[in-house]
């Protein structure tokens, strides 16, 4: 195989479908491949992999890269990163993108660092652009944009990777919209060994057996959010939430400030550090909208802010704003929605 410059998406590969992270970055890839006017290629890594190319191609992939080992499912770390790594030598990507997964997160870093390419963890945008290095003058055209939120949130930083390939970024699930590119799209598929990449001893750990809770929490998909900040000021605050939650048919979500205070669970946490949710109605109540909750949340289609603070970062991205205390205006939402909904 020859270098091919393309952009290549890790498919996470598990219960015998492509995670849905997975298929809004492939989404996302196709979009910067055409701006770069080069391939979008995948790889799976895996076991009973047959057809699984007829779930990534509608998504635009031409490539699809398989690599289906019994010893290669479940995940462990070794193996998949020795594919990537040695896969990646072989065929020069000069973007790779993962989701921010528990495996994102173990192979990203892995896999950067093996190749000496620096990775941008937890992007909320990317995008394709020049850049001009400003101390030796260098220009640079076509760079990956990765850009996230730091310093705890006060700025949006934009990170360049001028030199090193390829450039890597992970994306939360939920962040990049998912849609079909085309239902016919059609691409090649070409079939590697495992043991061409990886080698004997990567194999050492062997998983026995595998206990995974699934979320009782599906906030995700909830059309309907009540949203509590640290503004509900307590655990019983947060009952008002659900009662409303209960009238309406909705998920209660929060803030991060709410959960590390304590007042609810960190699996309804929406924002950078949390979910990404496009719901219906989203209604935020004790919320100030700091950047990272408004990155997991901004995409909703209505969006309802109560607070006390006409100036709260949130009032200026909502649809409607009330200005009131929550104690006052969520009993009265909860009585005229009962009221209204006989």
């Amino acid at each position: 195989m020859t270098d091919n410059n393309n952009l290549i998406v890790y498919c996470e590969f598990e219960d015998v479908h492509v995670a849905d992270v997975s298929l809004e970055l492939l989404t996302k890839g196709r979009e910067l491949a055409d701006k770069l006017g080069v391939k979008l290629e995948a790889v799976v890594i895996g076991d009973n992999l047959d057809g699984v190319e007829k779930e990534i191609f509608p998504y635009g992939a031409d490539v699809v890269y398989k690599v289906a080992d019994k010893r290669l499912y479940p995940y462990t770390s070794n193996p998949h990163a020795a594919v990537l790594i040695n896969l990646f030598k072989e065929i020069k990507p000069q973007v790779c993108l993962m989701g921010a997964t528990c495996i994102g997160r173990d192979l990203g870093p892995r896999v950067s660092s093996c190749l000496h390419s620096g990775l941008t963890a937890d992007c909320t945008s990317l995008e394709i652009g020049p850049h001009t290095d400003p101390k030796t003058g260098k220009e640079y055209e076509n760079l990956l944009y990765q850009i996230r939120p730091a310093f705890g949130g006060n700025i949006v930083a934009t990170i360049v990777n001028p030199e090193c390939r390829p450039q890597m970024a992970t994306v939360r699930e939920g962040v990049m919209k998912k849609t079909v590119f085309n239902p016919d799209h059609k691409g090649e598929v070409i079939e590697l060994k495992a043991d061409d990449y990886v080698k004997p001893e990567d194999f050492v750990v062997e998983i026995i057996d595998r206990h995974i809770e699934k979320s009782k929490v599906n906030i995700k998909n909830s059309p309907i959010i009540v949203a509590g900040g640290y503004g509900m000021g307590s655990k019983e605050g947060f009952d008002m939430l659900y009662q409303l939650a209960d009238t309406l048919g909705a998920e209660v979500g929060a803030s991060r400030a709410a959960v590390d205070a304590g007042f609810t669970e960190h699996e309804r946490q929406i924002g950078q550090t949390g979910v990404t949710v496009r719901p219906k109605l989203y209604i935020a109540c004790g919320i100030s909208g700091q950047i990272q909750h408004i990155a997991g949340m901004q995409d909703s289609s209505i969006i309802i802010s109560v607070n006390n603070d006409p100036e709260a970062p949130i009032n200026t991205i909502a649809d409607y704003v009330i200005t009131g205390n929550v104690e006052d205006v969520i009993p009265k939402l909860i009585k005229y929605y009962k009221k209204n909904s006989k």
